[in-house]
């Protein structure tokens, strides 16, 4: 009685920290994606072209991309507890503004607030939880990896909705109440450890080369600004050759010498680009081809999103008994089979193929989520976690904007030669080549979890 009840508790405590870790990095997700359905109507109500109001979600993304360097770094500094709560108050802040903005450029200046609140939450809360978590991050994984995979499909579902019926203002007053719930529950549930007491001085030429170099980089990819990602290109350069130089690097490249660590980056990276990718390109099928509407179409994608959510949540047990190798392929092998029916759209295959086709697809996300993840923290101290987290971050976010990128210019030229579903299905069919890469790390993954 008395060994259950020592058990039990840290899971429940784990659990209940998992809960507001995943309500922290939903919202931060879902922002990033929400406000898609809501550009023309945002335009139209600020009076501004669509090409300036296009800003507000670039915005987002390029002060997301410039604050998750630092998250190590201020998590090593001022503590996890401390760091998150002040991500949530900077977020939801920059949310209550974006709703009552006047005019186009105040509301891409919100979204900057918001942007940077955002883009530490999600790093910071996953350092947190892998820190208390333990030896039982293997069983717990599906906490801190569910809000990755679904929040995408979500984002477009709820701003639908709310453009729909109330306005896009309510896009952002409608996360309010989220935000103020997180961080008053927050409040009660994280543990408030001492910070690590590194006392590292914080690495200036590093953060301005490493965050504006990222911040352009990504933005480049995704828009597609030549300009733009050759120069972060360069500044990235530039800061691989200071971080080998400089005794406390913002970000630790010395991270990539464990190999564990590597691997799982580069899976992580290839896992970024197929995931992303492909919420471009499927809403964009079914609402220029299947001619549904941003809210159908979300509905239409739900079925990835239950995939892998079913897949995350068993996934501690998965990895227990088949093993991070066992499990990554065979999660692979899902996301490839369903894929294959979207190669085929010249064909015109059934919609009940393709929902079926979803779901086996995410399931294969998620199931090739987990181990990366398990991988990624079991073979490092408990005090390298925050920068491995915040390296994760930026692998992850860059993955996913190239592979967007690559996916994009694949369809506009394929636009440009043949009828709108043939041209679909072959972006799809460099997504299943995509995809496929991901066996080359997963064959080098360990047959048994480290933690």
């Amino acid at each position: 009685m008395d060994v259950t009840t020592a058990v039990a508790r840290p899971d429940a405590a784990l659990w209940k920290l998992g809960g507001v870790l995943i309500m922290g990095a939903v919202l931060s997700i879902l922002d990033a994606t929400i406000v898609t359905v809501g550009i023309d109507s945002i335009a139209r109500d600020l009076g501004s072209p669509v090409t300036t109001v296009q800003w507000v979600a670039s915005a987002y993304l390029l002060a997301a991309s410039a604050a998750i360097p630092l998250s190590g770094w201020l998590t090593d500094r001022f503590g996890g507890r401390a760091v998150w709560l002040t991500a949530v108050a900077v977020f939801t802040a920059g949310t209550l503004l974006c709703g009552f903005a006047w005019s186009a450029p105040a509301l891409i200046a919100f979204r900057v607030i918001h942007g940077l609140g955002g883009g530490l939450m999600q790093p910071v809360g996953q350092a947190v939880f892998a820190q208390e978590a333990g030896p039982a991050l293997g069983r717990m994984i599906g906490v801190i990896t569910l809000p990755a995979t679904v929040a995408p499909v979500l984002g477009p579902l709820l701003g639908g909705a709310l453009v729909a019926d109330f306005g896009w203002r309510w896009m952002f007053f409608g996360v309010v109440p989220l935000g103020v719930a997180t961080f008053a529950v927050a409040r009660r549930l994280l543990p408030a450890p001492e910070p690590s007491g590194a006392r590292s001085p914080l690495d200036v030429r590093g953060i301005l080369l490493l965050s504006p170099g990222l911040a352009a980089f990504v933005y480049g990819l995704a828009e597609g600004v030549v300009v733009a990602w050759v120069a972060g290109a360069v500044l990235l350069l530039g800061y691989g050759i200071h971080a080998s130089r400089a005794p406390s690097p913002v970000l630790d490249l010395k991270l990539f010498r464990d190999r564990g660590f590597s691997v799982a980056s580069v899976s992580t990276f290839l896992l970024g680009a197929s995931l992303y990718s492909s919420m471009l390109v499927l809403p964009l099928y079914y609402e220029q081809v299947e001619h549904a509407s941003p809210w159908e179409a979300g509905l239409l994608l739900a079925p990835q999103a239950v995939g892998s959510a079913a897949v995350l949540l068993a996934g501690g047990r998965l990895l227990a008994r088949f093993g991070p190798r066992r499990m990554m392929l065979a999660g692979i092998g899902l996301s490839l089979l369903g894929t294959v029916a979207f190669t085929q759209l010249g064909s015109a295959p059934s919609g009940v193929l393709l929902t079926v086709s979803l779901l086996i697809r995410g399931a294969g996300l998620g199931a090739a989520t987990a181990p990366g993840m398990t991988t990624l923290y079991g073979s490092l101290e408990r005090s390298r976690i925050p920068r491995a987290t915040s390296a994760f971050n930026v692998i992850n976010r860059v993955g996913g904007s190239l592979g967007t990128a690559l996916l994009a210019a694949i369809l506009h030229h394929a636009l440009t030669s043949s009828a709108p579903p043939t041209a679909f299905g072959t972006t799809f069919t460099w997504a299943l080549a995509l995809s496929a890469l991901t066996l080359v790390p997963a064959a080098f993954f360990p047959r048994r979890s480290t933690r």
